[in-house]
């Protein structure tokens, strides 16, 4: 997979943006479960009151709280607050606090962060404490155990803050010391909570409207967590438009470069690859690359900063429930790794399978005549549903299998939900956390394993991309057996159309016995060479290993008296007119099959090479002649239409040597005969090898090279082989009878 990922430089900057927008998006999400807690916490439970610091406080509320604090907390606390004198307010200060009509406030100044943090930490004590000393029994208890421990005496029964306004200070410091003794014991939630609470009914009292400070801090923090969502669907959408565009990009150059190295594989890597195999690596193979890819883009940037920033969030909200967090992962990951176990092996054959029932796939459409001729359609529908099946079976364990994670994982993630509400519960009995902190738990809680699933998927889904990653980077890696030379040869003006063969012998790759042995022989410009000789003698062999279709194992081939592994292989396949056994047409038209190897070439030479070719008879009758489309594969032209096309197509190339691979064995004598007088007068400077099956077709050629096993069995005219040639002279007669061969001289 590794070799694969080599292919996105050219994309860096798409990730770049990928990996900033995934950045943003992580942020947005983490942010979410915050404004929850903080809506349920502050907006509902709090009436929307932030801060343990009122904005504004009563003149006589102020004075109480001073008295339950020391000199210097009561310096800074009125250092950090404005006196509004009610003989002196202005009329927009009046309208604002409507209390000022009765009586003096306190507005709090403009503070930095630091400085509002520590204001709060100052009077969130005090105004429990005063909440408490605000219930009538309470505050009498406390006055009845002064007065009674005390020996100042009092004319009326005196009000609690007036004991303490006229306490002395070491006494009055005693009591404080122990109310706030009873205050450190109680949760920092439990606190604050009370404070605000005080600070709520202060605001009523202020004459402010409490029911619109609830409702707009709500408002605004909806607002803000909707802005928050949309900012990460933006980037949800960007991230997936560029993801899939970039997996794209790279599926198209995986693709191309894949059919460029086939393109230039010999039949030596054919045989290695075989053509189902290479359809699958170019299109299932690629495709598997192609989606992990997108999911990987998202997963490998997002996934981390999820599952790191959900740890880090929710042991700020309460360190004490992380055992649950560590219990999921580690359930998460244990559902993972089993099915990872189940899973992986079978990926592996998956892909075998494919390419098998791809194989069977072309063989039997490709056979259809055959199968029907012999009436085989059922051993050949079961051949077909024995691969389907096998694929079909390993595809349903593999879904199975892999469909048994999403309800696994929904029963995991439930069960930690009701494992954190139970925990929860307790905490929130403590005065430990609040409801809003739950929520906002639960919530990191699912993205951390949700984060995990994420990159558990991704694993899952890996190893089959990496097996598909691993037959692509196969191919691509593969040595090419026939190479362009790093110095070209010098060509021979003197012997150019020269094909000539120096005591060359070859085996296949596979093989250890050679398929043709010692062949020597020169084949001129302006001449014929045939080759005939039994199946299986090497004549196709022979031919093959002119355009480097296979190099020789020992020996040589020169063109034009150049080394043929010396010359480039288009320059030497120019020079080559080549017309195979089996003729080969193209989906398009017959003007496009015949213009194949040039087709800016004129209509004239295209109507020229059909007339040699014995085509325009055919054609002609064709509706729209010239533009008749050919289906795949030729498959509604006769095998001699197919065959004389593909002739046409050699003879319009117009090359230096022509050769033809038993390529008129389809044609019926007189056509064969016509064609062939026709072909001597376009080749007459061009060299001509032929093979052939049919004596008739060579009986003229100017030099006939006889195979038997691989080896050469006699070269010369067909009277010259008739003398001297056994094996020639056998094959003659088992065609022709001898008055029609010596008619035929």
């Amino acid at each position: 997979m590794v070799k694969i990922l080599k292919y996105l430089k050219s994309s860096w900057i798409s990730i770049v943006v990928i990996i900033a927008l995934l950045i943003g998006q992580a942020m947005c999400d983490l942010s979410l479960p915050d404004y929850t807690s903080n809506i349920v916490n502050v907006g509902i439970q709090q009436g929307g009151i932030e801060e343990t610091a009122p904005k504004v406080i009563r003149a006589s509320s102020m004075d109480k709280l001073l008295l339950l604090m020391d000199e210097k907390d009561a310096d800074t606390i009125q250092n950090s607050y404005t006196y509004i004198s009610k003989d002196h307010a202005k009329e927009e200060e009046i309208e604002d606090y409507p209390a000022l009509e009765k009586e003096d406030v306190y507005e709090l100044k403009d503070l930095s962060k630091e400085e509002l943090d520590s204001l709060e930490s100052l009077m969130s004590k005090p105004m429990m404490m005063l909440s408490m000393l605000s219930d009538e029994k309470v505050a009498n208890q406390i006055v009845d155990d002064i007065v009674a421990n005390t020996t100042m005496e009092f004319a009326t029964r005196p009000d609690l803050f007036t004991l303490l306004e006229q306490m002395p200070e070491d006494i009055k410091k005693e009591m404080l010391a122990e109310s706030e003794k009873q205050v450190k014991g109680m949760p920092d939630s439990v606190v604050d909570q009370a404070a605000v609470a005080y600070v709520r009914e202060e605001y009523k009292a202020v004459g402010l409207n409490t029911d619109s400070i609830q409702t707009n801090y709500i408002f605004i923090t909806g607002l803000k967590m909707l802005g928050l969502a949309l900012a990460s669907m933006t980037a949800t959408i960007l991230v997936g438009l560029l993801g899939a565009r970039l997996a794209a990009r790279l599926g198209r150059t995986l693709r191309k470069n894949v059919f460029t190295k086939v393109m230039d594989f010999s039949k030596t890597e054919m045989k290695e690859f075989s053509t189902a195999s290479l359809i699958t690596r170019t299109t299932n193979d690629v495709q598997q690359v192609q989606m992990v890819m997108v999911m990987l883009l998202r997963v490998c940037f997002y996934a981390p900063i999820i599952g790191i920033g959900g740890v880090i969030k929710s042991m700020d909200t309460n360190s004490s429930m992380a055992w649950i967090i560590a219990v999921a992962v580690m359930a998460v990951l244990s559902i993972v790794i089993v099915l990872f176990a189940l899973a992986t092996p079978k990926f592996k054959v998956f892909q075998k399978f494919v390419d098998r029932l791809n194989l069977v796939t072309r063989e039997i459409l490709s056979g259809l005549p055959v199968i029907r001729a012999f009436a085989t359609e059922k051993v050949e529908e079961e051949r077909f549903d024995d691969a389907n099946l096998r694929l079909s079976k390993l595809a349903l364990f593999i879904d199975r299998t892999m469909g048994l994670m999403m309800p696994l994982m929904m029963l995991t993630m439930n069960t930690i939900v009701i494992v954190i509400l139970w925990k929860g519960s307790y905490a929130i009995d403590d005065g430990l956390m609040q409801v809003g902190d739950i929520m906002a738990y639960i919530q990191y809680t699912m993205q951390i394993i949700m984060a995990f699933l994420m990159i558990s998927v991704v694993s899952i889904i890996l190893p089959r991309a990496s097996v598909s990653a691993k037959r692509i980077t196969e191919v691509l890696d593969t040595d090419i057996a026939i190479k362009d030379p790093e110095e070209e040869g010098k060509e021979r003006a003197s012997e150019k159309g020269v094909v000539e063969f120096k005591d060359v012998s070859f085996h296949y790759p596979d093989a250890e016995e050679n398929v043709i042995e010692h062949i020597s022989f020169k084949a001129m410009p302006g001449k014929t060479t045939a080759f005939i000789g039994s199946t299986g003698s090497g004549k196709t062999t022979v031919i093959n290993l002119i355009p480097r279709f296979y190099d020789v194992t020992e020996g040589s081939i020169t063109v034009d008296g150049v080394d043929v592994r010396k010359m480039k292989t288009k320059k030497l396949r120019d020079k080559i007119g080549f017309v195979p056994q089996k003729g080969v047409l193209f989906t398009g038209t017959v003007r496009s099959n015949i213009k194949y190897s040039d087709p800016t070439m004129s209509d004239e030479r295209m109507v020229k090479a059909a007339e040699i070719a014995q085509a325009t008879e055919f054609i002609e009758a064709l509706p729209n002649q010239y533009d008749y489309e050919i289906a795949q594969g030729g498959t509604n032209v006769s095998g001699g239409q197919k065959q004389r096309l593909s002739i046409a197509r050699a003879i319009a190339k117009d090359p230096e040597i022509y050769i033809f691979d038993d390529s008129f064995s389809a044609l019926d004598f007189k056509t064969d005969a016509i064609l062939r007088s026709e072909l001597k007068k376009v080749t007459k400077n061009s060299t001509v090898l032929i093979v052939a099956q049919r004596i008739s077709t060579i009986l003229h050629a100017d030099q006939i090279v006889v195979l038997n096993e691989g080896k050469i069995a006699g070269i010369g005219t067909h009277k010259q082989l008739m003398k001297n040639c056994d094996v020639y002279k056998e094959i003659a007669l088992s065609q022709l009878s001898e008055e029609e061969l010596e008619h035929g001289k």
